[in-house]
């Protein structure tokens, strides 16, 4: 894969994840207790022998930026990295990322001095799967194809989420319409599978050959690869889709961000942060393994750092630096973790009312370090997410600064 090299996307504001980024870019998003959601396409990168790799970013980029440099280093000798092109005003161009597409645009200037590349991959930093891009490379290769897209099966009901692919022989694509309604759907089934999921939805990857990546881009301002792009080139070049059979999660919206998470305590999970073949790495924190004092944990993940003393904690996902106080009950809840640990002295005049309390689940998401004795002190966090699970979910956020109000959003 040395002719290769990937582009992930940083993503835009992530307003349907929001306030969990706002602080920071969608794939700044914490994952699994100790991860981001970056870590995710740059190690499927890594583990396909994609060694020279490029981050586009824009939006409250500096949390990803910051991640990227201290997790990412290369000895001098390999000749591998992973480079982060920020969104820059110059001579040329005065204007931001407009899209997926014309953020690419506007780094090709920088892409383009590696001229023994054939082959660029392009993803998105924002979703959860596990991929061999060998795979889809060889594919690429072996159909002599200009444009591959990375595809999987879905059902009418998540269709009208994806852009919808109509195939011919199973492999090249005719036609190609992005989030159609519902009732467009009709005649774009390419599959006919037992599990009725016979629609093939574009998970956002592509390969592409490299000079026709430029030419596609220099002729047109095109902003959009879903939307513009691939469309148009359906039927002026070779536009091929590669089917993937894994497991794959959009982490697009607050549930689907917490259900993925969740599904991470699994005895035997989808995704597989424990595969030798495909290690995932991330930002080396050299934190003490986690403490546990008298405490009951059942299908949970503990990261390191957290001290955690007399709690109960059942199916959830305890962060880096977590304190969790005696008498807690934590169920169904992913909490973050902190950045820093405070003292003894801080924590009692953060949290005065001890006592006990149960959440069956919620998201944390703080500033200032975590401490938890009771989630009466929900007010100490700067945000604090509660999904409550039943016959009505939604979201309840509260602020403990003075300039938002609290407020309800539904999911």
């Amino acid at each position: 894969m040395q002719d290769v090299i990937g582009i992930i996307l940083g993503g835009g504001q992530g307003q349907r994840l929001y306030p969990l980024t706002k602080m920071r870019s969608k794939p700044a998003v914490p994952l699994g207790g100790k991860y981001r959601l970056i870590d995710i396409p740059i190690n499927n990168c890594l583990n396909s022998g994609i060694h020279r790799v490029f981050v586009l970013t824009q939006f409250n980029s500096a949390s990803l930026n910051r991640h990227i440099m201290q997790a990412y280093k290369f000895d001098m000798f390999g000749g591998g990295f992973v480079d982060i092109l920020a969104a820059e005003q110059t001579y040329d161009n005065t204007t931001w990322f407009q899209g997926t597409a014309d953020a690419v645009r506007k780094s090709v200037k920088h892409l383009a001095p590696h001229d023994n590349v054939k082959y660029a991959v392009i993803l998105s930093g924002d979703q959860l799967y596990q991929m061999d891009l060998r795979q889809i490379v060889g594919f690429h290769e072996q159909n002599d194809a200009d444009i591959t897209v990375a595809a999987i099966p879905v059902d009418a009901q998540t269709a009208p989420r994806m852009g919808i692919m109509k195939l011919e022989n199973n492999k090249r694509v005719s036609s190609f319409l992005e989030k159609p309604r519902p009732e467009e759907l009709a005649g774009w089934d390419s599959l006919n599978r037992d599990d009725g999921r016979n629609f093939m939805g574009s998970m956002g990857i592509y390969v592409f050959r490299k000079d026709l990546l430029f030419d596609v881009l220099t002729e047109s301002d095109a902003a959009d690869f879903g939307k513009d792009i691939i469309p148009h080139a359906v039927g002026r070049h070779k536009v091929f889709a590669w089917q993937f059979d894994g497991y794959w999660e959009d982490i697009g919206t607050i549930r689907s961000f917490y259900e993925a998470n969740l599904a991470l305590t699994d005895a035997v999970p989808q995704f597989d942060f424990y595969d030798a073949h495909m290690p995932v790495y991330t930002h080396r924190r050299n934190l003490p393994p986690a403490k546990l004092n008298d405490c009951i944990v059942r299908r949970s993940i503990i990261a390191e750092g957290g001290i955690l003393s007399g709690a109960s904690i059942e199916r959830s996902i305890i962060g880096v630096r977590a304190r969790i106080g005696s008498g807690t009950t934590v169920q169904h809840s992913m909490i973050m973790g902190a950045d820093y640990y405070e003292t003894l002295e801080q924590i009692e005049q953060t949290l005065p009312w001890g006592g006990r309390t149960s959440a069956s689940a919620a998201i944390a998401l703080s500033k200032t370090p975590l401490s938890i004795k009771t989630f009466a002190s929900a007010t100490t966090y700067q945000l604090l997410i509660l999904i409550i699970c039943g016959k009505k979910t939604e979201i309840i956020i509260s602020f403990a600064t003075e300039s938002l109000s609290s407020r309800k959003l539904r999911v």
